[in-house]
């Protein structure tokens, strides 16, 4: 019997979406957008201290391979050639700070993630250097001095990693946040492997400066990183080098934007004003503000948004970052146990459909915007012997919506121009109860798109769109419509604001835990970490409750 013939679906364009807590590979149909097949792979983080967050940059390469091969097979199996795939972009977590072997490819550390806490001394020690009449780091990146961005951790690990020292002595050592080390890997790696970054990655360093586009030596040399070990500028989309292993060999790398600004083009937000939230381990609200760098006055980042294409224009974009949103649930799940799946977390909120008063702050690794406190740690407070697993499960949804409500308010007063409504987009608003709770406490409608895969979409069209591949139009009349999904307020804005009030008074409470003070730790006398107390808070108001209470018995 012949073999069926393969489906011809015009053509597709691959999309890797490497994030913090997962990696996946998704395709699409370049002229309907349509996601034809996925496959994903969960992470492990490490915690090998308090404060501290590392991955294995060997394991995230490797599950990006398994990937893309475990989709290609699925395509196969689904009829579709996959010789139809003739781009793929690459969206990734940002900041995370590699440094590897340019001459073995081996790493030379761990992946330091972006939620690391560990430079905090070093973050207050650099900021006593800043002339306060001149804040130069800044005016020239848009960010402030936190642990949060690569400069501080790359600054850390030159200091602190003998192996990277020799190797920068020696000339061995490359830099990169996760794009750079996925697109020198599959590009060839030791064997011709294109070291670069595009721009909106770069913007997230703090050695980059956001006007001239280029890397700032008076940044540099503040941060004191050698220049010979960063990876070359380009576009966010254009073809960077070719896959040189696995089932798509020969496929260009045409595509790469921090995945923040992945969702922005995958939301089509690509007019002045247009804003997204994405709900992911950390939570972002992004605004385009066009080819204008606007700074913000209520602690709000200024980034690069795109640059889709050599010559194309830059734009910008503001932005609200909240370190901990989806990652509360993966907490609840793996180290109080409570919930054996994070999808769970619905579903037990939904029983009791309220917190009963118990606000949970989830300061984990400090508060970013609006208030950039690294001091603050998590806390739950409003406790009573009638809490159970429920009501914080609730507690945790509602915390999402409240940090989203901070953004939001300070992004409102920066545009002078409030949102009519939200558009979201991330694993977590496949979670109807937090995407109502959202509408709820925003008072503006919540729109979600029914194909939730913003990130990996926008990575897509990047590389499709780019000069020498050009299969997929930006052009805003040839862009497909979207199908959205539409929650609506339910509560009067006097109960939401009350609620809100009392979030606030939350917030407060959980500042002025920790200081930069060294660590302890013994063998490591020039780490500076901070020590979570919260956690231990936490920890001792839950034993309060007592085990009948958190098991929901009665």
């Amino acid at each position: 019997m012949a073999a069926a013939k393969k489906a011809v679906l015009g053509p597709l364009v691959g999309a890797v979406d490497q994030g913090t807590s997962s990696t996946r590979f998704l395709v699409f149909n370049s002229k309907t957008a349509e996601l034809l097949s996925h496959h994903q792979v969960e992470l492990k983080q490490k915690f090998p201290k308090e404060g501290w967050v590392e991955q294995d940059p060997k394991e995230i390469l490797q599950s990006v391979y398994e990937c893309i091969e475990r989709t290609c097979e699925k395509l196969t199996q689904l009829n579709i050639d996959i010789s139809a795939i003739k781009a793929i972009g690459v969206s990734n977590q940002r900041e995370t700070t590699v440094v590897w072997d340019k001459y073995t490819g081996e790493p030379l550390y761990n992946a330091v993630v972006w939620l690391d806490l560990r430079t905090q001394g070093t973050v207050e020690t650099l900021s006593k250097r800043i002339p306060g009449n001149n804040n130069f780091v800044k005016s020239k990146t848009g960010l402030p001095l936190s642990t949060y961005f690569s400069a501080v951790k790359l600054h850390w690990i030159l200091e602190n990693v003998r192996k990277v020292k020799k190797a920068v002595e020696e000339e061995r050592a490359l830099f990169g946040t996760v794009d750079s080390w996925l697109i020198w890997s599959l590009t060839g790696g030791p064997n011709g492997g294109v070291h670069c970054t595009d721009v909106t990655n770069a913007s997230r360093t703090m050695l980059f400066n956001i006007h001239s586009l280029e890397w700032d030596i008076e940044l540099c040399e503040f941060f004191e990183v050698p220049m010979t070990i960063l990876p070359n500028i380009r576009s966010s989309s254009e073809i960077y080098g070719l896959m040189k292993a696995g089932a798509l060999e020969g496929v260009p790398l045409s595509g790469c934007l921090g995945d923040q600004s992945a969702a922005l083009v995958g939301q089509m937000c690509f007019q002045d004003g247009q804003a997204k939230n994405t709900y992911g381990t950390g939570c972002f609200l992004l605004c385009n503000t066009g080819q204008k760098c606007v700074f913000s006055d209520h602690g709000l980042l200024t980034t690069v948004a795109y640059k889709l294409g050599r010559d194309k224009p830059v734009c910008y974009a503001l932005e609200g970052s909240v370190a901990i949103a989806g990652a509360v649930v993966r907490w609840l799940r793996d180290n109080l146990g409570i919930l054996k799946s994070s999808e769970e977390v619905e579903k037990l909120a939904n029983e009791v459909g309220t917190s009963y008063g118990c606000y949970f702050v989830p300061a984990f690794s400090g508060l970013y915007a609006p208030y950039w406190e690294p001091s603050a740690r998590g806390i739950i407070c409003g406790l009573t012997q009638f809490t159970n697993k429920h009501h914080i499960a609730f507690a945790a949804l509602e915390a999402v919506c409240f940090q989203t409500r901070e953004i939001l308010d300070a992004m409102n007063k920066d545009c002078g121009i409030p949102l009519s409504h939200l558009q979201v987009d991330g694993g977590m608003t496949n979670n109807k109860i937090l995407m109502q709770l959202q509408a709820d406490i925003l008072c503006i409608p919540v729109v979600k798109p029914s194909m939730p895969e913003t990130t990996a979409l926008g990575a897509a069209m990047a590389a499709g769109a780019a000069e020498g591949v050009g299969v997929w139009s930006l052009d805003p009349e040839d862009l497909s419509t979207v199908t959205m999904e539409r929650f609506e307020p339910q509560i009067n804005e006097e109960e939401s604001e009350i609620r809100y009030a009392t979030w606030k008074k939350a917030v407060q409470k959980s500042m002025g835990w920790t200081t930069g003070q060294p660590s302890t730790n013994a063998g490591d006398p020039n780490i500076f970490c901070s020590v979570p107390l919260g956690f231990f808070i936490v920890t001792s108001m839950v034993m309060l409750i007592g085990a009948r209470y958190i098991s929901g018995v009665p």
